[in-house]
């Protein structure tokens, strides 16, 4: 199975935040994991507020940690929100159900990470984030 490398992390934030500076939205963090949820990559734009880079890793966290785009966490999150409160306590803070990260998956859809930002919408954020995927040549999973 192939591994998250640096340029690929730094390929997607970089892409990512080409798309937000395109769709004009407010400065953005983007934070890129590997499998284990290890930071390979992250960066906070200019004028960015403080939290940005926080709720992005926790968007991104909880993904890869439950094998499920954030967008699909949201929904759960609805439907059954006592879990996902103990799972963020579990987690000490680094569980985000917010829709807002993509999980980065190879060809073979093996999930090698997720990368999540912060400064719009989850709509948005989630949209940048899966476009800097896919300009890195792998493939964003959104799917609720």
């Amino acid at each position: 199975m192939s591994k998250l490398t640096l340029k690929q992390a730094n390929t997607i934030i970089e892409n990512a935040l080409v798309k937000a500076r395109e769709m004009k939205i407010k400065p953005l963090a983007v934070v890129v994991l590997d499998d284990s949820g290890n930071i390979v990559a992250s960066q906070r734009e200019d004028n960015a507020s403080m939290f940005r880079f926080d709720i992005a890793l926790g968007k991104a966290w909880g993904a890869v940690a439950m094998g499920a785009s954030s967008r699909a966490l949201a929904k759960r999150a609805k439907d059954n929100p006592n879990f996902m409160v103990t799972l963020a306590a579990a987690a000490r803070g680094k569980f985000l159900p917010q829709t807002g990260a993509a999980l980065i998956k190879d060809a073979q859809g093996n999930i090698l990470g997720a990368a999540g930002a912060s400064g719009a919408a989850g709509e948005e954020d989630e949209a940048c984030c899966a476009y800097g995927i896919e300009k890195a040549g792998l493939k964003a999973d959104t799917s609720a």
